[in-house]
């Protein structure tokens, strides 16, 4: 048995307070959703936004192997006809192979919210999807509010689903919109409907029963499961991928290959550090907690045999075990990333980078984004490192005149033998401070002219030391040859800064040198 794996971390999964995803997060999302396996990504509502409009150009040069990418919208408006509505020639001017869209199924908000007759809301439903298949799209269709539409309505709800179908959609999902169904009554309403028709479920988690419900859903005959990464989402989001495919997967139901398994830690934890959200740890499967054994007895127990306290092997789904005892700091997840570049270690090799892991882990790096940073450890590990430059003093210098704000930057850089005095101003004092390093620089490596910051995140690492805290400093950088992660932290976010700057400088060079 296979179900479709149809995410919106890109678009529903962006609608979650505090995640703001930039154009370059959006791309880097979907190449590891298409690594990972998933069947659909939707990429986000181009009508609504500039920046999906860049998305659906930009994602069209990617070479994606697993994954069809889906445009999101509304059925027409009820003031315009379909072939005048922006909204679905916005659709259409996405140029993906299929569209998804929306419509009210709950008579309450058809006759509140779009304040029209029942009748030309299926009127609206029907035309709205048959013009999208005139254009040569597939459909996907969602029923906004289809299980509260049902609870109220059963025989318009029904009208609606036969709407979408007589419209010429090829898959019906049933959106439990504000997640207010228990997994009973999901499985129940879609026994009841009796149809052979494809269906597909969306679940929302304001009972913390998304999971259960998509599960429920499947059980009683969906094909199709929607979801996000993390159950990101409006209010408290969307059905868990990263819980939903391994429950799946013990119950013997396929989504992705059984190898892509062992990815789900690390795509949980390289999204969170993209969203900027510090990771659960005692998130189900992938949480640094979920497999952390602290009690004597179950510490006694696991050793023996961990099935004991453990209802999944660890490295199943790319994570590790850990005894808070003994100390047991396991990094299999990040060996795991190793394996991805194609390096081989001795045993020897081996223990040298799990003892920088820990120690650097210890301090607050995580390495899930950052694979500039991590290639960079491995051959500081191994010895084999040779740094391109030292810089050797480095000051940041933030004025406010009338209130404008400038920042200048000053840099002794010490660069094949000779030192190098820069100063440079910036947008920003680490805008300043990259500019000082880059200026030092170019004249010895020109080639870090092509060599650019897409992004920047922070974080702190630990909230209850305040101002004090450690942060750590998550920086995107790209080339002409693609884009990666380098990482730095510390107590002072502009050190911390400075140490992920030097490591994309240092990285990039690397690769030329490879």
């Amino acid at each position: 048995m296979k179900i479709e794996l149809y995410d919106t971390t890109l678009r529903d999964g962006a609608q979650m307070e505090g995640i703001s995803f930039s154009l370059s997060d959006k791309i880097a999302i979907a190449r590891i959703m298409d690594r990972l396996g998933i069947d659909y990504i939707e990429g986000g509502w181009p009508f609504s936004n500039p920046k999906d409009k860049r998305f659906f150009k930009e994602i069209k040069k990617e070479k994606l192997k697993s994954s069809k990418i889906v445009a999101f919208g509304s059925t027409s408006h009820p003031k315009y006809t379909p072939p005048d509505d922006p909204n679905l020639l916005g659709l259409i001017s996405s140029d993906t192979e299929i569209i998804t869209i929306f419509g009210k199924t709950w008579d309450f908000h058809v006759r509140n919210v779009l304040r029209i007759s029942l009748e030309r809301n299926l009127k609206i439903i029907e035309e709205s999807i048959k013009f999208l298949r005139k254009k040569g799209k597939r459909v996907f269709f969602d029923c906004e509010h289809f299980f509260d539409g049902y609870k109220e309505n059963p025989k318009y709800a029904k009208m609606v689903m036969e709407a979408a179908i007589n419209g010429g959609c090829e898959m019906v999902v049933l959106c439990d919109t504000n997640g207010g169904s228990f997994p009973d009554e999901i499985e129940n309403i879609i026994k009841e409907l009796k149809t052979n028709f494809p269906l597909g479920i969306h679940a929302h988690n304001d009972r913390e029963l998304a999971v259960a419900n998509s599960l429920s859903a499947i059980k009683a005959g969906c094909s199709q499961v929607q979801g996000t990464i993390n159950g990101y989402g409006e209010r408290c989001g969307n059905a868990n991928f990263i819980t939903l495919i391994p429950n799946l997967y013990k119950l013997g139901i396929s989504t992705i290959k059984e190898e892509k398994l062992k990815s789900l830690t690390e795509t949980s934890r390289f999204i969170a550090e993209i969203a900027n959200i510090a990771p659960f740890p005692h998130q189900p499967y992938v949480g640094q907690s979920a497999f952390t054994h602290k009690g004597g007895v179950h510490i006694s127990a696991v050793m023996k045999h961990p099935e004991a306290y453990e209802h999944i092997n660890p490295e199943i789904v790319g994570n590790t075990r850990k005894m808070i005892v003994s100390e047991l700091a396991g990094t299999a997840s990040i060996l795991h990333k190793a394996s991805e570049y194609k390096l081989i270690f001795s045993k020897e090799q081996t223990k040298k980078i799990l003892k920088c892991v820990k120690e650097l882990e210890d301090q607050g790096y995580q390495f899930e984004a950052a694979d500039g940073s991590f290639e960079l450890l491995i051959d500081k590990a191994l010895g084999r490192y040779k740094p391109s430059f030292k810089i050797k003093e480095y000051g940041v210098m933030v004025e406010n005149e009338g209130g404008r704000l400038t920042s200048k930057a000053t840099v002794k850089i010490e660069v094949q033998g000779e030192e190098e005095y820069t100063v440079a101003e910036g947008d920003g004092p680490v805008n300043a401070l990259d500019n000082a390093i880059r200026k030092a620089l170019y004249s010895s490596y020109p080639e870090l002219k092509n060599v650019h910051l897409t992004d920047y995140k922070v974080r702190v690492i630990d909230t209850k030391e305040g101002t004090a805290a450690k942060v750590r400093v998550l920086i995107e950088s790209s080339d002409k040859k693609g884009s990666f992660g380098t990482i730095g932290v510390s107590e002072n976010i502009i050190d911390a800064s400075c140490h992920a700057l030097v490591d994309a400088i240092e990285y990039a060079l690397l690769k030329r040198k490879k």
